[in-house]
């Protein structure tokens, strides 16, 4: 299917070509970015929509803010940044879209990540399912009973929550205690069989941020850091980040 022309209307103020040239790089020239395509052909959002990244930065350049800020085209983005590691001027397009998806009213952005945010940010698990600590701490003891009754070879194998001075702060997809809690079991394996000296928190353990897609900063913030707070409490060193 042939590309729809892109239609020119008169003078726009654009506040998006401000943050195309904030983004270019020393020397960086945005006709000749515009010639290569190679951010559009990496792209797994690309032909959705009729857009593209190339055509996306086109647009911003061409200072039509109005369509770059109703576009669907960018919830499809998934902030993956092939176009940026593709990119001979490393321009950061998904900057922009993320800045096109903060200017729409947050009740009109898509349903599934305002409620995956909002049931996040309503315990302290951080769980876009709602799973709150307590929960979350059942299915893990009672898996990991399970596990080492049924394979002897992992009898002690465990899997600490609020381990004080643990080394490693592990989170995990909160998907995964609710619907599917046998596929936390292969990582607690290789920390077992490394050594590994690591804990969950019972608060800020969700590992999924949808806010971040949502492109709430203020209740991005307030996720990472309940996570980031109680690793400093426990005093772990590292952040394991799963997801």
């Amino acid at each position: 299917m042939a590309e729809e022309a892109i239609k020119l209307g008169g003078k726009r103020k654009s506040i998006f070509m401000d943050k195309v040239k904030k983004l270019l790089p020393e020397g960086g020239n945005l006709n000749l970015c515009l010639a290569c395509g190679l951010c559009s052909s990496g792209c797994p959002a690309t032909g959705l929509e009729n857009m593209d990244p190339r055509k996306f930065l086109r647009m911003a350049a061409l200072g039509m803010d109005e369509e770059l800020t109703t576009t669907p085209w960018v919830w499809m983005c998934t902030m993956c940044k092939r176009c940026i590691y593709a990119c001979p001027m490393k321009i950061d397009i998904p900057a922009l879209v993320y800045e096109a998806r903060a200017s729409w009213p947050r009740e009109t952005r898509p349903k599934g990540l305002l409620g995956s945010c909002d049931m996040a940010l309503r315990n302290m698990s951080r769980s876009a399912m709602g799973t709150p600590p307590e929960d979350f701490i059942f299915v893990v003891e009672d898996v990991l009973e399970e596990y080492r009754e049924a394979q002897p070879e992992f009898k002690d194998m465990k899997a600490p929550i609020d381990k004080k001075g643990a080394h490693f702060f592990l989170n995990q997809n909160s998907r995964e205690p609710v619907t599917e809690p046998d596929e936390m079991v292969p990582l607690w394996k290789i920390l077992h069989i490394v050594g590994a000296d690591w804990t969950y928190g019972s608060k800020g353990w969700a590992g999924e941020n949808y806010c971040m897609f949502l492109a709430d900063n203020d209740s991005w913030e307030k996720i990472v850091k309940t996570s980031i707070n109680t690793a400093k409490e426990l005093g772990c060193g590292v952040f394991l980040n799963t997801e």
